[in-house]
């Protein structure tokens, strides 16, 4: 079988990995560490043209969209269309990601519990909301509706912060279009989980659960970014409690999706907080976590083939094997992530210790000198027999990085 993983992030690789496993892959565009794993070519996501008629010439059974944005631009469309058989939502399924508007309403007709919100467009009106909410003793978070690469929601604990964020993005369009509506809701607390499911016409499975670390900072300080590292199994998440978000979240979500005509082939991602003891579904993605999958592809056995191509083909889908072990992901990323990245910087990889992986997500090729070409770097990953096995092994891992500028948190998976 051969398998086309277009994307060329720390995911894709991870997924590129696995899958290379069970198939023959090649990536598009990949990056220079997919290029050691698997076979790459040269294509942007956005060339959906391209992308198709590579399918067609090299003859690909199947598509694993990894990023958001060309699902949201509709590639899963375009290659249906053609007849390739693609794993990842059409860009009507997409918009749970593309629109937090349009999340945070199907949530609600479909009775998802959530945080209470409201959207808007006038930066005056979305002010004075947040205002209300502060006065009735509720802190807020300020969410652009759009695409803003995880790093779009501003956790406010007094009202002059959601003021200063309502207005960056709505009058200052800091996200651009991406943050021409914004979603104003009320601030939930407690510990958090993701879960990602395979999603069918049949049936959806759910994978090992993980847990990230978004903030920069060690203690879980400094602004949001996309991820800064994760592990799994996240010990005190029970089957009882998977089954419970699935019944109420992930379940609710793919009915109101089906009521409205949209058949949903891919990854549902639901991040989960506990809010006084019961699951509030934070947000919707419409792709694998990152740095999450690359921790979860190490606890993975067989089976995650065929489970993605069972979906991908309206079958129902059998779950994967989960092996009995725990893996943890630390991010190595640029000196000032995220506010700037690093590219052209020489990085220099001394030996992976055994039963660990590097990852590469943001690194390039300048006359065969590997360099930065982003603000995540390396997500270096390892399994181990228990989570403290594996986390040696993974900073073992990450301190093998070096580059100007280089740095990660000390305390992914830390007890």
């Amino acid at each position: 079988m051969k398998v086309l993983v277009v994307g060329g992030g720390g995911r894709e690789h991870a997924l590129a990995w696995k899958l290379s496993k069970e198939a023959e892959v090649i990536a598009a565009p990949g990056n220079p560490g997919i290029g050691e794993d698997v076979e790459i070519v040269s294509i942007s996501p956005k060339k959906h043209k391209e992308l198709t008629k590579l399918c067609v010439d090299r003859e690909i059974d199947l598509v694993v969209v990894g990023p958001e944005d060309p699902l949201i631009e509709g590639l899963a469309d375009v290659l249906r269309e053609n007849g390739i058989t693609v794993f990842g939502p059409g860009a009507d399924g997409a918009g749970l990601e593309g629109s937090k508007v349009f999340s945070k309403n199907l949530m609600k007709q479909a009775g998802v519990p959530t945080a209470s919100f409201a959207t808007f467009t006038n930066s005056d009106l979305a002010k004075e909301f947040a205002r209300q909410r502060f006065d009735a003793g509720k802190a807020v978070a300020v969410k652009a509706s759009g695409n803003a690469l995880g790093k779009g929601v501003i956790v406010a604990s007094t009202f002059d912060e959601a003021s200063e964020a309502i207005h960056q993005m709505l009058v200052g369009k800091q996200f651009g279009l991406a943050g021409s509506k914004v979603v104003v809701e009320d601030r939930l607390a407690g510990p958090e989980f993701s879960l990602l499911t395979i999603v069918g016409d049949k049936n959806f499975v759910s994978l090992p659960v993980a847990q990230d670390h978004k903030r920069a900072l060690d203690g879980d300080k400094g602004p949001n970014t996309g991820g800064m590292g994760a592990f799994s199994p996240v010990e005190w998440v029970t089957p009882d409690l998977i089954r419970q978000v699935e019944d109420s979240i992930v379940r609710p979500t793919l009915e109101s999706l089906r009521m409205q005509g949209i058949s949903y082939r891919g990854t549902l991602f639901a991040g989960i907080m506990m809010d006084e003891g019961e699951p509030q579904c934070l947000e919707f993605n419409v792709r694998m976590g990152d740095p999450e999958t690359e921790a979860v592809m190490l606890r993975l056995g067989s089976g995650f083939l065929d489970a993605l191509l069972a979906a991908a083909t309206g079958k129902f889908i059998e779950a994967p094997e989960v092996l009995p072990n725990a893996a943890v992901s630390v991010v190595v990323a640029s000196e000032h992530y995220p506010i700037l990245s690093s590219k052209g910087s020489p990085i220099k990889l001394l030996e992976c210790p055994a039963g660990a992986k590097f990852f590469h997500a943001g690194t390039t090729k300048i006359e065969n000198q590997l360099v930065t070409n982003g603000g995540r770097v390396i997500t270096a990953t390892a399994a181990g027999p228990t989570l403290r096995d594996a986390r040696k092994l993974a900073y073992r891992a990450a301190s093998a990085v070096d580059f100007e500028g280089a740095r990660y948190r000390s305390d992914i998976a830390a007890e």
